[in-house]
């Protein structure tokens, strides 16, 4: 009787808490969805999706420790092994708990954040080491292990990391810079210190995928771009002018040469595709040439690749429209006046 009453009664106890937790547990588990999706409670949706084993394992260990209180002491030599399983197990817990949590933001909002959507993978190997670390010593000093060379050790291992790292760390800052700073984003027409250019497709934690229009990708580490002179076509705004260079003849009548030359620009404006139809083209005269008078004209394209096509399309056309209006083109050509007789020999 007294067996039955210091084992029998307590481990009954014991697995009746653990059956009643795998029954209650996964019903407030779909109490909270329910819940979430009647009222569109996002904390709730979050909740129900991380509790579920964290909760059993939680409940678990208190139903444990119940059952170690009420049944005979054990003996001594077993009780920090006891201590241990029921520390081990909490850490597991919580453990779980946040981990599952993380996640779950992650995946909620980690779409959502530009400084966390190209790394996310990353993200969650950074978290999870540190939590790993933290709970490891929470377990050694509660364990009554000194934790001092521990510590000593990590100290000392980060520094020949970082060492060791120096290049990819540098990255990592420079990707943290990017991000938070935004000097370019995905899909911006950038062109690097070195004359390379292209559609930024990718900001990694190493290195930024910039495809060019000659459908090749260029990769710059983070570092280097940061320390580059870049210059972006899509900041402050994608729309950009398109400047032209045309020399005329001297003979020219520069009113008819202006209006011609406006005519060309609305219908190359108009009719093709990327220009800024509503905008209205200009020209400004700027050099006495050796053999014609030059000017620049102002077009207006919607971003950065379009240009090509809109001077293509409006040299064509201007080329026409001068031939037809009798206005010429020089080539480049050198008149020498020599004065007096030319020696004869």
């Amino acid at each position: 009787m007294k067996l039955l009453y210091e084992w029998g009664i307590p481990s009954a106890g014991f697995f009746l808490w653990i059956v009643l937790s795998f029954i209650l547990v996964p019903a407030f588990v779909r109490h909270l969805r329910k819940k979430g999706d009647q009222d569109q409670r996002l904390f709730d949706k979050i909740l129900s999706s991380v509790l579920g084993t964290p909760l059993v394992l939680f409940i678990f260990v208190i139903g444990l420790k119940l059952f170690l209180d009420a049944i005979p002491p054990v003996p001594a030599k077993w009780e920090k092994y006891t201590d241990a399983v029921l520390l081990i197990l909490s850490a597991l817990a919580v453990y779980l708990f946040v981990d599952r949590l993380m996640i779950e933001v992650l995946r909620r909002y980690g779409k959502k954040l530009e400084i966390i959507a190209p790394s996310e993978g990353m993200v969650k190997a950074i978290y999870r080491s540190i939590l790993l670390i933290f709970v490891f010593l929470i377990i050694l000093d509660s364990l009554k292990i000194t934790i001092t060379p521990f510590i000593a050790s990590l100290g000392i291992g980060g520094v020949v990391v970082g060492l060791a790292m120096q290049d990819t760390l540098s990255n990592f800052f420079s990707w943290a810079y990017i991000v938070s700073n935004k000097p370019i984003r995905i899909g911006d027409y950038i062109q690097v210190e070195a004359g390379k250019e292209g559609y930024v497709e990718r900001i990694g934690w190493r290195n930024v995928r910039i495809r060019m229009l000659s459908n090749n990708t260029l990769i710059v580490p983070n570092n280097k771009l940061v320390s580059s002179l870049v210059t972006n076509f899509h900041l402050p705004e994608s729309e950009l002018a398109v400047l032209v260079n045309v020399g005329v003849a001297y003979p020219s009548d520069l009113d008819k040469v202006e209006r011609v030359t406006i005519e060309v620009a609305k219908e190359v404006l108009q009719g093709t595709e990327g220009a800024v139809n509503e905008f209205q083209p200009f020209i400004r005269y700027n050099a006495l040439a050796e053999s014609s008078i030059n000017f620049t004209v102002v077009l207006r394209a919607k971003e950065y690749a379009v240009q090509y096509l809109i001077v293509h399309e409006f040299i064509k056309r201007l080329h026409q429209r001068y031939r037809l209006e009798g206005i010429e083109i020089p080539f480049a050509t050198r008149t020498v006046y020599i004065k007096g007789e030319i020696p004869r020999s």
